[in-house]
């Protein structure tokens, strides 16, 4: 174990990975290592403030326009009203059609394999790639060190990585070349140059698995991925002329985005950048966040460029800021789309804030939701899902954002001729209604529209539940999925899956169930009629059925080696997530603990401690359990 200053870094990594954990790194975690100390703080208020709405039966609510944003001189008024100095937006993020979104590394792959992943990103035609720290790239083993690795040596332009580039090059236009009858990459090594590259860090709320204070309590994995990616690669991203651009997600506040711009701008000084070098979006995945869009812009001001509208995780942020309510109960999955009630007001919200203009009249980007299909399977099914993606590209498009998302490099191709023929590099600035700060606005926040609820919706829950838990714990922490009764049917295309999709279907599943949601069909497998109520025995009953499924699955879809390792582990976990009278607040604390463990007592023995410590007082284990 290497100790710094302030901190251990786990089993030696250092004499591992001295390109990633440099000198100058380890020197900028010491001088950054006082903020995580506000940091669990903010996270242990956090959850006391969730803790007391459930017990309450507390709605989230505005802030008193006369406050101070904690941790900043601003009135949230001011904010509101756009007196801060906003940041410009630098010429490499004024055009980003298409933001493809994955991770930059492998499990447990050798290095030219692993970085395979770098090369497919940047020679995707795609304006921006976000190579995700968080909820897309594995967390097994030394993933996390490895993904930064890869973008160091891709940023470098390594000789090694040049090689797998122009490998991975020739197999796109391979790919390419029947399906929209011409290459897509015509000229590879200029191609590489186009796409702005992007760092999505952890969020606040997880601790870091390699890095630990010295007193052995955990460090943020938000310190560390914000600084070692920007200390490996400022000097060389500078030299040409790219920006530093960083994505942050899951963050509830305003005074967690003043702790998020502390840091950015103790690292700039450490690092002797002016203070603005560092730019950054901020993912809108949590309700609390719709409620102090500008003051969350605010205090992120010298830093902030955009904001986008996630779908998955926010729809989980509701499920769990309504847990207490009763009479709060999300349809199927598939029902609660963009436009759906709460969807459609927070998607409004979100593109009047960023076209809000600052003191100096500049607005902000809106970067559009995910599109997670995958342009594979049979004519018919390709056919109508990529039909289905370029229409909802327009609706975002139309609705005023400056460019979407894709989880696959072959989107990119089909998604980014909406806003070729809209030609607009983007729509900054574009004319909507003022926010409002009344209780028609939060009532909005939370409108639930009549869609089905279903004993089908219930078995695709728990098997894509199951599945990404499984997934998770081989390191695909990105996985294409799909409900187990779907398996063998090339009609119904696989979805890029990420974290942020297991979280909504346990937390949908934990709500039906301790709320008595009434199902909306009848079904006669089950002999379940409109009306009825979903009880734990009915859960019970069809978690047996979908993990029997996934034990008899073909190793394409289940992976062979996890059926007697991972995936009685996931289902352990989804099965005490879902009956608990009290709900955790992550999935993610309960995969996160088992990462690296295959075995089903070690697992159980360890949800156990989880839920234990979390129903006496609210306390997260999030530390790695086996540094």
């Amino acid at each position: 174990m290497t100790r710094t200053v302030a901190l251990q870094i786990q089993d030696r990594l250092q004499d591992t990975y001295p390109d990633v954990l440099t000198e100058d790194a380890l020197r900028a975690l010491d001088a950054l290592a006082p903020l995580n100390d506000v940091r669990r703080e903010m996270m242990a208020a956090r959850i006391q403030r969730r803790r007391r709405r459930a017990a309450e039966g507390e709605r989230i609510t505005f802030l008193d326009p006369d406050e101070i944003i904690p941790r900043t001189t601003l009135t949230v008024r001011a904010a509101r009203d756009g007196d801060f100095d906003g940041s410009e937006i630098p010429d490499d993020l004024q055009r980003q059609w298409i933001q493809g979104t994955g991770p930059g590394a492998k499990p447990r792959a050798e290095l030219r394999s692993s970085i395979r992943n770098v090369a497919y990103a940047l020679l995707s035609g795609a304006d921006g790639w976000m190579f995700d720290g968080e909820d897309a790239l594995g967390q097994v083993s030394t993933m996390s060190l490895d993904n930064l690795r890869n973008l160091k040596l891709a940023i470098d332009r390594d000789t090694m990585f040049l090689e797998v580039a122009e490998q991975v090059a020739a197999e796109m236009n391979r790919w390419g070349e029947p399906f929209f009858g011409r290459p897509i990459v015509e000229n590879w090594r200029s191609q590489l140059d186009f796409t702005t590259k992007i760092y999505r860090v952890r969020g606040l709320h997880l601790d870091d698995r390699h890095v630990r204070k010295g007193d052995g309590k955990g460090f943020s994995a938000s310190i560390v991925d914000s600084v070692l990616y920007v200390v490996n690669n400022h000097r060389r991203l500078q030299a040409d002329g790219a920006s530093i651009v960083l994505y942050l997600p899951k963050i509830q506040t305003a005074d967690e985005a003043a702790l998020f711009n502390d840091i950015l701008a103790a690292l700039e000084r450490h690092l002797g950048l002016a203070v603005g070098t560092i730019k950054v979006y901020v993912l809108v995945e949590q309700v609390e966040a719709s409620f102090q869009l500008m003051e969350i812009r605010a205090a992120l001001a010298p830093h902030f460029v955009g904001f986008n509208t996630g779908r998955w995780d926010y729809i989980n942020s509701v499920a769990d800021a309504m847990a207490w309510n009763r009479d709060f109960v999300n349809p199927n999955i598939d029902a609660i789309v963009m436009t759906y009630g709460y969807m459609r007001h927070y998607e409004d919200r979100v593109r009047r804030a960023v076209n809000t203009p600052d003191r100096n009249g500049r607005c902000a980007l809106w970067q559009g939701g995910m599109e997670p299909n995958i342009p594979v399977g049979s004519e018919a099914g390709i056919g109508a899902s990529m039909e289905k993606a370029v229409a909802g590209a327009e609706r975002e498009q139309q609705a005023g954002a400056s460019g979407k998302w894709v989880a696959h490099w072959k989107m990119v191709h089909i998604v980014r001729p909406v806003w070729e023929r809209a030609g607009e590099p983007n729509q900054l600035g574009r004319a909507f209604p003022a926010l409002k700060y009344d209780d028609e606005d939060a009532t909005g926040l939370f409108s639930l529209e009549p869609a089905p609820r279903t004993i089908r919706g219930a078995r695709d829950l728990i098997s894509v539940a199951v599945q990404y838990g499984n997934a998770f714990g081989r390191g695909f922490q990105a996985a294409a999925l799909k409900p187990a009764d779907f398996f063998g049917n090339d009609d119904v295309l696989y979805l890029m899956e990420d974290m942020a999709t297991g979280e909504i279907r346990l937390s949908i599943l934990w709500e039906w169930l301790h709320k008595g949601a009434k199902l909306t069909e009848e079904d006669p497998g089950t002999g379940v009629r409109a009306g009825d109520t979903f009880t734990a025995e009915m859960f019970r009953r069809l978690l047996a059925e979908e993990y029997e499924k996934l034990r008899q699955a073909g190793n394409r879809d289940v992976h062979d080696d996890s059926k007697d390792t991972t995936l009685p582990i996931a289902r352990q976990i989804a099965e005490t997530y879902v009956l608990d009278e009290v709900k955790a607040p992550w999935y993610v604390d309960l995969l996160n603990i088992n990462l690296d463990n295959e075995d089903l007592e070690v697992a159980c023995r360890r949800i156990e401690q989880y839920m234990t410590a979390f129903r006496r007082d609210g306390t997260r284990i999030t530390e790695n359990l086996d540094f």
